[in-house]
């Protein structure tokens, strides 16, 4: 019996089908189109797309939902489900088009608690290149597990830029959002009114362990770049990695207006004496409003290495507590300024600042600037030198 003719039959029969149903395909949700006119009842073709709400609804998991660019305007918050899933395998997506740039407007809210912007409650769903902004409180919230959000930029929005947390009061703490990957994002300018909740990034009161964030850049929020407080009610969290990210100016928006009551720290690790074990590594601190580094009454065994500090407003590095490993950590400063204070396993290894900068700082004269590369990952120079932590 000869099966090569056979199987080249079943072939072309197979794709004779897949031709003739193509809307079947697309109705089924494993590539969908949004844009800015889309309308709910449409296709979801390129030719005739929907809206981000009939996409997320209709997407098969695995599937795609590509947001065309422009401007999305909203008055409520736009939501993942919970149960709304990919796999393991097979991430569903919702991914700015190639080349064109989303933006979700969320101006239209009111500064509340419960208004977010877009919410990531559902697991394994790849998040890339869309912006958030002006949401009523986080621009974007993941209360789902094993995500990747990517190419993101939160701004202008009313509490942290993007923040991991438990989706609802009840939530069990075995369902807190665990494994989640925050790569290549940007946070920046989120201010709430009373100038003391609003971070760049934020995975704390209520998270399981596993989180990401990698090759981030948060900046001029007007309180802290990073914060993962903890709180006795709730207890502690999972231990949380930030590695090659970067944040500056934080406690200071872009248009010069700050807070007092702001914390205004770079990387702000803790809370309520409530030990976690965090790892932060590779990580460049540079001219927050108070602390670079604080590990903020976390009196655990976290690993702090490779890190760079430089003209923080107060401390560069602040650890009065706790068991932790310091090691080639970096800390500078162009004028004077307080000493560091690193209470933990500390060799010499690092260059902390005690009145004078030792001989690594000249790597770090001159002007901050920093991009993203073809890849994603963080390129960040000083004074036009490229430089690594």
């Amino acid at each position: 019996m000869q099966l090569r003719p056979v199987i080249a039959c079943v072939s072309l029969l197979a794709g004779m089908l897949v031709a003739l149903s193509g809307n079947a395909v697309h109705a089924a949700g494993t590539e969908l189109y949004v844009s800015p006119d889309g309308t709910e009842s449409a296709a979801g073709t390129q030719s005739d797309p929907t809206t981000l709400a009939s996409a997320i609804s209709r997407v098969t998991p695995g599937g795609t939902v590509y947001l065309r660019g422009g401007t999305y305007s909203y008055s409520q918050t736009v939501t993942i489900p919970q149960g709304n899933d990919g796999t393991s395998s097979d991430r569903t997506e919702l991914s700015a088009y190639p080349g064109e740039t989303p933006v979700l407007n969320f101006s239209a809210m009111s500064e509340e608690t419960t208004n977010r912007g877009l919410a990531v409650n559902g697991s394994f769903w790849h998040v890339n290149g869309i912006v958030v902004e002006h949401a009523g409180d986080n621009g974007i919230f993941v209360g789902g597990s094993n995500n990747i959000i990517e190419r993101t930029v939160t701004r202008f929005n009313r509490d942290t830029g993007l923040q991991l947390s438990r989706i609802l009061s009840t939530t069990p703490s075995d369902e807190w959002p665990s494994n989640n990957l925050i790569l290549s994002a940007e946070s920046h300018d989120n201010a709430d009114s009373d100038g003391e909740d609003a971070d760049g990034f934020a995975a704390k009161l209520t998270v399981g362990p596993g989180n990401v964030f990698r090759y981030a850049v948060s900046h001029n929020n007007i309180d802290d770049g990073w914060d993962l407080y903890t709180k006795s009610e709730t207890g502690p969290i999972g231990a949380v990695t930030i590695e090659d990210s970067l944040a500056y100016s934080n406690g200071t928006l872009s248009d010069g207006s700050q807070d007092s009551n702001g914390d205004r720290n770079g990387y702000k690790l803790g809370g309520d004496d409530i030990e976690v074990d965090h790892v932060v590594r590779r990580s460049i601190a540079y001219g927050n409003g108070k602390h670079g580094f604080t590990y903020n009454n976390n009196p655990g065994h976290m690993s702090v290495s490779g890190n760079v500090s430089i003209d923080n407003a107060e401390r560069n590095f602040q650890f009065d507590d706790g068991t932790s490993v310091f090691r080639d950590n970096v800390s500078c400063r162009s004028g004077d300024g307080t000493n560091d204070r690193t209470i933990g396993d500390v060799d010499g290894s690092n260059q902390f600042w005690t009145g004078s900068n030792g001989s690594r700082c000249s790597d770090y004269a001159g002007a901050l600037d920093w991009s993203f590369a073809t890849d994603g990952s963080l390129a960040v120079t000083f004074g036009g030198n490229s430089v690594t932590p």
